[in-house]
């Protein structure tokens, strides 16, 4: 259905690079999801009503409040789509992330409630009808809710959405506990035991637990996470294809909001290259990167020695030293500096975080190490930490 009606609504729905159509996908999915969750809504309160089950009405309230979500979903995608102003240069795309948070507090709100509810129906229980309706009904919410996980899921990865990606593991977290409550109704007519409420609980747990997830999917991009692997990748094959660039470090990239990316990096090229061609090859890089990979880029020179045997060969020496300290170390701008009684080796070297010495530490070990190369050597180091893998 959500693939029919994309390409009945959506122009050019194929191209989900623009933010124009990855926004109408958005908002599509909103709109689906406020009606598929409202008849949910309506259909499970009947059934709770006339069976007198408050695990049935808690799941009812649960689709409202996935209703109430959906709703502020959609407002979210059309805030993120407004254009920047003087006061929000960079766009509005993190609106994406806050409405993706404001859901997961809702439906956290949701659950907490419930749970007391449920908790009031263990310690005083009530005898529970059951109806062929009311297990209609669940068995066809059971079916609706995989298919609202399967749609928000597929075009949550089809269009990058964390937004999207947490409704449909709500969407799923749903599915089971509607199952729990329609099972528990099955079993309550063999047993006096207060199956409805602990049902109820359980359903209220589930409630908490896609709450906490979707809140993780949708705090960690506003907190500042690490880039996508696949992201970094692509970034380091663009500008590497270019043989003028030796190599690249310093890459930053700074998130304001799905398809707002904005990098920064150094790119190492020969010293003794022309400057203005060199320049211009680092203008090129910075287009392709804007139109192939839709990041705006800033890129920094590094002016590094290629043309040098001995500085070339003493490089390679010690960046198979730093990564005897670990394996994952790098260097960059890498200098020779020789005097009269012995000679400097300058450079950077980034390690990945998660090392349990400090950066002075891990500066002092690898000046050690450079001390015991045959010749007078004295590095001159200075360790960072880098968030790509």
């Amino acid at each position: 259905m959500i693939g029919l009606l994309a390409k009945w609504l959506i122009r050019d729905s194929h191209r989900v690079e623009d933010p124009a159509v990855r926004r109408a996908y958005g908002q599509l999915c909103g709109l689906v999801g406020i009606c598929l969750n409202g008849l949910l809504f309506a259909a499970k309160l009947f059934a709770g009503t006339v069976t007198g089950s408050i695990a049935i009405t808690a799941d009812a309230f649960n689709n409202l409040s996935d209703a109430g979500s959906s709703v502020v979903t959609l407002l979210g995608f059309r805030m993120a789509g407004r254009k920047p102003d003087p006061e929000h240069p960079f766009g509005h795309g993190r609106m994406e992330y806050i409405s993706g948070l404001v859901v997961s507090a809702l439906i956290l709100l949701m659950g907490v409630e419930l749970g007391k509810t449920s908790l009031g129906k263990i310690f005083s229980p009530e005898p529970v009808e059951f109806s062929v309706a009311a297990l209609c009904i669940l068995i066809l919410s059971v079916c609706v809710k995989l298919y609202m996980y399967w749609y928000n899921h597929a075009i949550g990865k089809k269009i990058q959405s964390a937004a999207m990606t947490a409704t449909g593991i709500d969407s799923l977290s749903d599915a089971v506990s509607t199952s729990v409550v329609l099972l528990a109704m099955v079993a309550g007519q063999w047993t006096d035991l207060p199956i409805d409420g602990w049902a109820g609980l359980l359903v209220s747990v589930f409630i908490l637990y896609s709450a906490c997830r979707a809140a993780m999917e949708t705090l960690n991009p506003l907190l500042g996470q690490a880039p996508d692997q696949e992201l970094v990748e692509g970034i380091q094959k663009l500008v590497m294809s270019h043989p003028e660039v030796c190599g690249i470090h310093d890459l930053v990239v700074h998130d304001y909001g799905p398809g707002r990316q904005m990098i920064s990096l150094h790119a190492e090229v020969p010293a003794d290259g022309n400057i203005l061609e060199l320049h211009d090859v680092i203008d090129s890089i910075e287009i392709e990167l804007r139109q192939q990979m839709g990041c705006e880029a800033v890129i920094h020179m590094d002016p590094i020695v290629t043309d040098d045997a001995q500085t070339t060969q003493m490089r390679q020496t010690v960046a198979q030293l730093v990564q005897e300290v670990d394996p994952q170390a790098t260097i960059h701008d890498f200098r020779m500096v020789t005097g009269s009684t012995h000679t400097n080796l300058i450079f950077d070297a980034v390690v990945p975080y998660g090392r349990k010495e400090t950066n002075r530490q891990l500066a002092q070990e690898i000046a050690n190490r450079v001390r015991e190369l045959e010749g007078n050597y004295f590095a001159v180091v200075r360790v960072e930490n880098s968030y790509v893998k």
